[in-house]
């Protein structure tokens, strides 16, 4: 019993916030309640199609080729390719993180998937097309050669950290 509680503490202490929420200010609670909805309905839709995804990926690509092109010997190659990987897709961030995840278990370095989470999140080819749109070239340009550089230094950054405590990251 303990055990489960611990395990679903945090949905238990949302449940019980809303609990309040729901007494003294029902309309909120009821607008959270579909805005939860319209979420939870959206990721039934997304979901099972990316793990069948995943699963395929895992199959089809060999593990020494993942290791290859973004394990820890594939360098710029591999940054440029999870950069890549990053930008050309659409949809939420919430599709990329299991991405990530297989990619690591299959040997993808840590530094690679921070830069292919961090261009999916602000790097994606349709949104800088509406970026430069209605902020100008020169904005977008910046703020994208900023971005590139914050994800490269913030991979190596994270990296260290994870390499420095490996009994942490279990």
């Amino acid at each position: 019993m303990i055990k489960a509680l611990k395990k679903f503490k945090i949905t238990i202490l949302v449940a019980l916030c809303f609990v309040p929420l729901a007494i003294w200010l029902p309309d909120i609670a009821k607008k959270s309640s579909l805005v939860t909805l319209d979420y939870f309905k959206e990721m039934i839709i997304i979901m099972p199609p990316v793990f069948i995804l995943m699963g395929l990926m895992e199959s089809w690509v060999p593990k020494d080729k993942i290791k290859k092109w973004l394990g820890d010997g594939s360098g710029i190659k591999g940054m440029g390719i999870s950069f890549l990987l990053g930008t050309l897709p659409t949809g939420p961030l919430y599709v990329a993180f299991p991405i990530a995840g297989t990619l690591l278990k299959s040997g993808a370095r840590v530094h690679n998937m921070v830069i292919f989470l961090g261009a999916w999140a602000a790097l994606k080819i349709p949104q800088l097309m509406v970026e430069v749109k209605f902020l100008g070239i020169g904005f977008t340009s910046l703020r994208f050669v900023l971005t590139v550089i914050a994800l490269i230094l913030e991979g190596a950054l994270i990296e260290a950290i994870i390499r420095r405590n490996p009994s942490k990251n279990k």
